[in-house]
């Protein structure tokens, strides 16, 4: 997705597939970078997501990280791309970008056929098929395991062959934790990765807050 070029070039945001078979199909840079995101945090606990019941010894303890949603919404406009005489876009307007958003819910086709053909053959118990990792891209400090778990498109305009030129997706992201992913998954290490980081701003900030503090209570003294 290519978009109109800012004074200051700002890094957009990106979810990115991670799918060594195919790099570029699970690739969806954002067109223009979302002016806001809902970010959601739940305790993790062991009486459970709702906070209630559970003995006191219990009260204080926390289960793993906290179950974190993030919500967004992104557009595509294939405008600028006409006015160029992309002819992509000429033929096919935004589809192959609403297509890269949606094939992150997608099982693959091969699977889903080797599936059919097991049917077939009288095997009972199927696997269950498993997307590759994606990973949010919010700058350099924010890099994130994510499922994707739902979105909504509104198509807002089409051209003369019905292909929608410009869309808006409402996008419903759960973060992966360590708490949900295996050792053994690079998602893991990335989440404990940015939770150490996440645990240094943290200690910035209070930091200068106490700074902040000792200053005025030094500036009230001298009054």
């Amino acid at each position: 997705m290519t978009g109109r070029t800012d004074a200051v070039r700002t890094p957009r945001g990106a979810l990115v597939g991670v799918d060594p078979a195919n790099p570029l199909a699970g690739l969806v840079v954002f067109q223009y970078n979302p002016d806001e995101m809902t970010r959601r945090l739940v305790a993790r606990t062991p009486e459970g997501d709702d906070g209630t019941g559970g003995a006191r010894s219990e009260a204080l303890r926390l289960t793993g990280a906290p179950i974190e949603t993030i919500s967004l919404a992104v557009e595509v406009d294939a405008t600028d791309q006409l006015e160029d005489g992309d002819p992509e876009a000429a033929l096919l307007g935004i589809h192959p970008q609403l297509a890269a958003l949606e094939m992150l819910l997608y099982p693959k086709s091969s699977v889903v056929l080797e599936n059919l053909a097991l049917t077939a053959l009288g095997t009972i118990e199927l696997i269950p098929t498993e997307t590759p990792l994606t990973l949010l891209v919010w700058g350099a400090g924010r890099v994130l395991p994510v499922r994707l778990t739902s979105f909504s498109i509104t198509e807002q305009a089409y051209d003369t062959q019905l292909n929608p030129i410009r869309a808006r997706a409402d996008l419903e992201l759960r973060v992966l934790s360590y708490s949900d992913l295996s050792v053994t998954n690079p998602g893991h290490h990335l989440f404990l990765a940015h939770q150490i980081a996440k645990e240094a701003m943290a200690t910035l900030s209070a930091r200068s807050a106490v700074g902040r503090a000792v200053a005025g209570g030094i500036g009230g003294m001298s009054r």
